[in-house]
C-alpha cells in the first residue's frame, strides 16, 4: 500500500497520546530516577543503566550508544520498521483518526486500512484451514513428504506453519465464503480464488499442494507458496501480487531470521522455501530465501536493516544452473557491491546440491565452515573468468584480461581497485614473481585508457618547478571524518543554541560555502525550510526524518547532547563554530588550489605565459588562505565533540 504523506496534526496527537514512558517500559525495564526513567537499553549489550527516558521531554537517549529520539523512533528502531508502520499502529492503538496532507486522500486511506486488516484476517484463516488439513487422512501424502523426504520434525513443521490445500476445486472457496462467511470479493483480493470465464463462479488457487505460508517482518501471513505432489506444472506456485503481496519486496523466513542476522551480523540469502527451512531446523537461523527472483533494493535494505556489516551470503547450488541463479540472483544489488555498500559473497555447495540436500549428509558445522570460507563476490566472479580456460593460450589469456579490465573499471574505490589489480596480476602471471609488476602495469594501462599517452605528451616540469612545488604544497586536508566531525557541530550548535543561528547563517553566506557531505547537506535544507515556518525546529527536523529511516542514522546524534557535548557546545560555541567554519572552507580552499595547480602544470608557459601566470596566481592566493585557516585553527575539533 502506497501511504499518502501523513498531516502534521496526526502525528502530533499521536506523540501527545502516546507517552514515551508507557511505550517504552512495555521493552525496558525502566526504573525512577530524579525526574526520569533509567533501564539498560535496548539497542546495545550493557550491564548499568545508561538509558534515559524524560516524560517530560517525551524523549529517550542513551549515554552509551548515542540512540535517541521518541516514542515513535523508539518502535522504528526496536522493530526496524518504516515511520507510517509505526504510525499507523500506535493510531489504532490510541484511537488517532488518521489525516493525510490531501485532504481528499483520507477517506482512500481508512478504506485501505480496513482492507489490509481484513486481507490479514482471511489470509491467517486460510493459514489454519491448510495446518489443519495436513493432518487429515486427505493430507497424509503432504504429511509424509515433510517427514521422509524432507526429513522435517514436527517442531518444524509446526513452526513455519506448514499446511496442505486438499485437491477439490472449490473446497477453500466453501470454507472461507460459505462457512465463514467472508466476502468473496474480499478472498478473491487475497489471492486465494479465482473466478471462471463463464458462470460467474470461483475456484481455488491452491489445489493438492503442500502449503508453506509466506509472513512480513511482523510474522503476519501475506500470501501463500504451494509445491505439487504430482507432476503438475508449476512445481512452485506464489500468490499473486496483492494488496499485501509484493514478490519483489518480501523475503521468506525474514521474520524468523531477523534476531540470528542481528546476532550474526549477516544474512544467508538460499533461492528455495526447504532450503531456508532445513536451515532453520539445523540451527542456522540467519537464513532467508528470495523467493526465487532477482534480490531487488527493496530485498536488500530489508535484510540490511539487521546486520552493521552489511554482509550477505548469496548460497546457491555449484552447478551451471546454480552459477545462472547467483549471477540472476545478484540482480540489482551489483552496483552496491561494486561501491562496497555490501559485503557481498557467494557460497556455491559442492556436488551441485543445495542447502537442504546438502544437510541431510552434512552437518550444520561442515555448512558453516564453508560459509566462513565463502569468496567475495569479485573474487567469484575472477574465479568464474578463469574457471575452463587455460592461460598458456593466447586466445585465453586475452580474453581472461580484457574481462578483468571491464570487471575492474567497475570498482568505484581506488583502494580496492588496486588491491584487485595486485590480485588478477598474480592470477595472470602464472607464479612467475618477475611478471607480475608487468601485468599490472598492462592492467592499469588499460584501466586508465588513453589519459596515459595524453600524460606523455606534456611538458615534463623542470626539476627546479618540482623542488618549487614540493616546498609551496599546503598540509594534506581534513580527511571525511574530520570534515564530518566539523559539519556536524555546526549542526548541533545551530539546533541546541538558538542565539547563534543568525551568525552561523551569516558566516556561510559570507564565505559562500555549503555543507560536503550529503546527509548534513539535506539537513541544512530541511532547517531553513523549518525555520522559515516557525516551528519548534528539533522537533519539526525530527519529524521529516522518521519517515526517512535510511537518513536518519546519519544525522540523529546532532539532535541530542551528551554530557560531554553540552559543556563544551554551550560554553564555547563561538570557538566551535570558528573552528568548524575553518574546516569546511579548508576543504573548499583545498579543492580550488589543486585544481589551478593542475591547470599550471599543464600550461606550457613558453606558449601561453599570460594564462600560465594566472594560474600561478590563482594556486598561489589558495595556498596563502590555507595557511590563515590554518592558523585559526587554535583548537582540534575533537576537543569539542
Amino acid at each position: 500500500m502506497q501511504i499518502p504523506r501523513l498531516h502534521p496534526d496526526t502525528i502530533e496527537e499521536i506523540k501527545q497520546r502516546a507517552d514515551i514512558v508507557d511505550v517504552v517500559s512495555e521493552h525496558v525495564l525502566l526504573r525512577k530516577r530524579g525526574k526520569d526513567f533509567v533501564g539498560l537499553c535496548p539497542f546495545h549489550d550493557e550491564k548499568s543503566p545508561s538509558f534515559t527516558v524524560s516524560q517530560t521531554k517525551q524523549m529517550y537517549y542513551c549515554f552509551g550508544c548515542q540512540a535517541g529520539g521518541n516514542a515513535i523512533k523508539f518502535l522504528m528502531d526496536l522493530g526496524k520498521r518504516s515511520f507510517a508502520e509505526v504510525v499507523l499502529d500506535l493510531a489504532r492503538r490510541y484511537q488517532v483518526s488518521v489525516q493525510t496532507l490531501e485532504p481528499e486522500q483520507r477517506q482512500e486511506l481508512q478504506r485501505q486500512l480496513s482492507l489490509r486488516e481484513q486481507l490479514y484476517e482471511v489470509l491467517a484463516s486460510t493459514a489454519q484451514f491448510y495446518q489443519h488439513a495436513l493432518r487429515q487422512s486427505q493430507g497424509q501424502k503432504a504429511s509424509q513428504y515433510l517427514r521422509s523426504n524432507r526429513q522435517f520434525k514436527e517442531e518444524t513443521i509446526q513452526q513455519f506453519g506448514l499446511g496442505y490445500a486438499p485437491a477439490g476445486w472449490e473446497t477453500l472457496y466453501r470454507y472461507l465464503v460459505e462457512d465463514r462467511h467472508y466476502p468473496v470479493q474480499l478472498v478473491e483480493k487475497a489471492g486465494l480464488i479465482k473466478s471462471r470465464k463463464e458462470g460467474g463462479s470461483y475456484y481455488d488457487v491452491f489445489r493438492d499442494r503442500l502449503m508453506i505460508p509466506i509472513r512480513d517482518v511482523q510474522g503476519r501471513v501475506i500470501a501463500f507458496g504451494g509445491r505439487t505432489l504430482t507432476d503438475e506444472q508449476p512445481k512452485y506456485l506464489n500468490s499473486p501480487e496483492t494488496e499485501l503481496f509484493s514478490k519483489g519486496k518480501t523475503l521468506f523466513a525474514l521474520d524468523l531470521a531477523k534476531t540470528g542476522i542481528s546476532q550474526l551480523d549477516r544474512a544467508v540469502v538460499v533461492e528455495g522455501y526447504f532450503d531456508a527451512i532445513a536451515l532453520h531446523a539445523a540451527g542456522i537461523t540467519n537464513a532467508v530465501a528470495s523467493l526465487g527472483t532477482a534480490l531487488s533494493l527493496e530485498q536488500v535494505r530489508l535484510i540490511l536493516r539487521y546486520t552493521e556489516s552489511k554482509q550477505l551470503i548469496l548460497n546457491f547450488d555449484a552447478d551451471k544452473a546454480g552459477t545462472n541463479a547467483a549471477e540472476r540472483a545478484i540482480g540489482e544489488i551489483a552496483d552496491l557491491a561494486y561501491k562496497g555498500e555490501v559485503q557481498l559473497k557467494i557460497l556455491n555447495l559442492p556436488n551441485g546440491k543445495d542447502a537442504d540436500e546438502y544437510l541431510h549428509t552434512h552437518t550444520p558445522e561442515e555448512y558453516g565452515e564453508l560459509l566462513a570460507n565463502a569468496p567475495l563476490w569479485l573474487d567469484w566472479q575472477i574465479q568464474q573468468i578463469i574457471k575452463d580456460r587455460d592461460l598458456r593460450q593466447a586466445s585465453d589469456f586475452q580474453q581472461i584480461m580484457q574481462q578483468m579490465v571491464k570487471l575492474l573499471k567497475r570498482i568505484e574505490s581506488s583502494e580496492i581497485r588496486k588491491s584487485y589489480v595486485a590480485y588478477c596480476a598474480q592470477i595472470l602471471s602464472l607464479g612467475d614473481a618477475g611478471l607480475v609488476r608487468l601485468r599490472e602495469e598492462n592492467l592499469e594501462t588499460q584501466l586508465v585508457g588513453g589519459t596515459a599517452s595524453v600524460k606523455r605528451q606534456q611538458k615534463p616540469l623542470t626539476a627546479n618547478v618540482k623542488n618549487y612545488l614540493s616546498r609551496q604544497s599546503p598540509a594534506l586536508p581534513p580527511d571525511r571524518s574530520l570534515l564530518e566531525q566539523a559539519e556536524a557541530l555546526l549542526l548541533r550548535i545551530y539546533l541546541h543554541c538558538p542565539e547563534q543561528r543568525q551568525p552561523i547563517i551569516e558566516e556561510l553566506e559570507t564565505r559562500n560555502l555549503e555543507f560536503s557531505l550529503s546527509h548534513h547537506r539535506f539537513l541544512w535544507r530541511q532547517i531553513l525550510e523549518s525555520t522559515r515556518e516557525q516551528v519548534d525546529l528539533i522537533s519539526n527536523l525530527q519529524d521529516i526524518y522518521l519517515e526517512l529511516s535510511e537518513e536518519i542514522e546519519f544525522v540523529s546524534h546532532v539532535f541530542h547532547l551528551n554530557e560531554k557535548s553540552q559543556f563544551d557546545d554551550m560554553l564555547r560555541t563561538s570557538q566551535g563554530i570558528q573552528a568548524a567554519i575553518a574546516c569546511m572552507e579548508r576543504v573548499f580552499r583545498e579543492k580550488r588550489y589543486r585544481y589551478f595547480l593542475e591547470l599550471w602544470q599543464e600550461t606550457d608557459p613558453n606558449v601561453e605565459p599570460e594564462r600560465w601566470q594566472s594560474y600561478y596566481q590563482a594556486f598561489y592566493t589558495e595556498k596563502l588562505r590555507l595557511q590563515e585557516l590554518d592558523r585559526q585553527r587554535r583548537f582540534t575539533l575533537t576537543d569539542l565533540l
